[in-house]
């Protein structure tokens, strides 16, 4: 078992951490594991002359993230040259600071409010119906990336529509893999790896495809009809206020695409993971999946009427968070615990670890769905959705995208682990990727539930039961 307590050892030094900022590319999760253990909730890792500084828990998330003056926004490491597309297309809202995000943040919003969630319902039921139309009995699906196509197909629906599928689906396909070279190329500000640099210029001619496919959908919709997509209440937006240039649309949507798409997906696929990993969990949410919708796909008044998938969703979301960490960059000097920030300096906090601090979540390395039942951490303590002014506006949309597509998978499917498969995870950029296929074999659903062997190196974030393939747990009469 892996022991993740994360003891804190006193020392009169500075908490400084003198060491290889290269491996935090490498391994962001060990690293902040080990400058956790060491200095405790605000500390640094300095190589050379490159310093980096570390915030974990809810003291230090709260002022680094409500102070939006003093800690600005920087996400993409990569802009690329003034006159690029790179530039241009990561010039959306985490690329915003002071009054430009807060003018912009208010337009980009609107499509996200509950009225306009409402909407997408349809689409979401819909689309995870076609999805589970061509599983079949028997058969074993890499559910990690079988939950990428999926969120691929839904998140270009409800952003561009579902009238020009064809020309969506491109557009989230070259994001997909713009997003994926942003992963690659990132790590270079912190290393001199030849192989990370050169694929500087696939980056450069990737975002070039990314924003003419996107104009193209910008064109189509401004000379046709509007429908109740994303795009079209932007475009609505843009031509009653004003104030959002052709570039900055085209940032906002390939921002909202790449944000949406991956880390619903990695949320729903280590979900059915944990699931199919805690056979007593499964059979209690099986329970009131049968209680509240008898085996069938929620409507619109019944997706917050279930609290055990509620809690299930809050576990998932804190052992195994989509997001690991971020960063802010001071834009002023400011104190920091024992430091004194200067202008430029990054600034990591982490989902991750504060997720894991035992002083907020006790056996933070158990899947635990009922510890919901009591818990009730601060916004800055449980922030999978990040927090502070400038928290995930997706963060509505996403919950009742997965509150309607588990349900319905799981009223129809059991799925279960191959036993002695593989199951690896690595952190790409900031967000928890499933590194190996998720191999669960898809059953009729019969209420009868087993967990089977895993390997990898998922043991070092979760701490698994041990295997049921012996016996079963059946839902109670």
């Amino acid at each position: 078992m892996h022991d993740n307590t994360f003891p804190r050892i006193a020392s009169p030094l500075p908490p400084i951490t003198l060491g290889s900022v290269t491996n935090f590319a490498r391994d962001p999760i060990q690293t902040m594991r080990q400058v956790w253990a060491d200095h405790g909730e605000v500390a640094a890792l300095q190589e050379e002359l490159h310093r980096l500084y570390f915030v974990f828990g809810p003291t230090y998330n709260h002022q680094v993230l409500s102070d939006t003056n003093r800690f600005h926004s920087q996400f993409f490491a990569v802009r690329g040259p003034r006159k690029s597309a790179q530039r241009r297309v990561t010039s959306g809202l985490l690329s915003m600071n002071g009054e430009q995000h807060r003018e912009h943040r208010r337009t980009v919003m609107g499509p996200f409010q509950k009225k306009s969630i409402q909407a997408y319902h349809d689409n979401v039921a819909g689309i995870t119906q076609d999805m589970i139309n061509t599983w079949t009995p028997g058969e074993t699906k890499d559910i990690a990336e079988e939950m990428t196509h999926y969120m691929l197909r839904l998140t270009s629906a409800i952003l561009f529509g579902v009238d020009i599928p064809e020309l969506a689906y491109e557009v989230g396909r070259l994001t997909e893999r713009w997003v994926s070279l942003n992963h690659k190329v990132g790590p270079a500000i912190f290393s001199s790896d030849p192989g990370l640099i050169g694929c500087y210029d696939e980056l450069l001619q990737s975002a070039e495809e990314l924003e003419q496919a996107v104009l193209e959908l910008v064109r189509i919709r401004r000379s046709g009809q509007r429908g109740t997509d994303v795009l079209s209440a932007l475009l609505r937006a843009h031509d009653e206020q004003g104030g959002v240039t052709d570039a900055q649309l085209v940032g906002h949507i390939v921002l909202l695409f790449g944000a949406a798409h991956l880390t619903s997906a990695h949320t729903l696929a280590w979900t059915l993971f944990l699931l199919a990993q805690h056979p007593g969990v499964m059979s209690q949410l099986h329970a009131e999946l049968q209680e509240k919708l008898g085996g069938g796909s929620p409507t619109p008044e019944q997706i917050e009427e279930m609290p055990i998938l509620d809690r299930v969703l809050r576990e998932s979301m804190r052992i195994l968070p989509a997001s690991a960490y971020s960063q802010r960059i001071a834009a002023e000097p400011v104190d920091l615990g024992p430091f004194r920030l200067n202008p430029g300096n990054a600034v990591i906090f982490s989902q991750f670890i504060t997720h894991h601090m035992p002083s907020l979540f006790p056996q933070p390395e158990k899947f635990l769905p009922d510890r919901w039942l009591t818990a009730n951490p601060s916004p800055y303590a449980y922030l999978p959705f990040g927090a502070g002014p400038r928290m995930c506006i997706g963060a509505p949309l996403g919950m009742m995208q997965f509150r309607i597509s588990l349900p319905t998978i799981l009223g129809k499917f059991k799925l279960s682990m191959v036993s002695g498969s593989e199951v690896q995870a690595s952190v790409k950029s900031t967000m928890l990727f499933p590194s190996s296929p998720i191999l669960m074999r898809i059953d009729s659903q019969d209420g009868v539930f087993s967990s089977h062997t895993v390997g990898g190196n998922i043991h070092s974030l979760v701490d698994l039961p041990p295997a049921t393939e012996q016996a079963t747990i059946r839902r109670a009469a």
